[in-house]
């Protein structure tokens, strides 16, 4: 049987600067995708490839 499942989002702001913003517009919109969605894809890739998550 068919679920819809429904991942559970917080909204945060973020402040980052103009041209990084312009760089990744840019990015989703050749790419097909919201700012959102691809905002979260690279936080995913850059947590997931951290030389060591645990030690600073």
């Amino acid at each position: 049987m068919f679920k819809v499942q429904k991942d559970e989002m917080i909204n945060k702001t973020f402040r980052l600067p103009s041209k990084l913003i312009e760089e990744l517009q840019e990015v989703a919109q050749n790419k097909g995708v919201s700012l959102n969605n691809l905002v979260k894809q690279c936080c995913e890739y850059a947590l997931k490839h951290l030389e060591d998550k645990n030690n600073k």
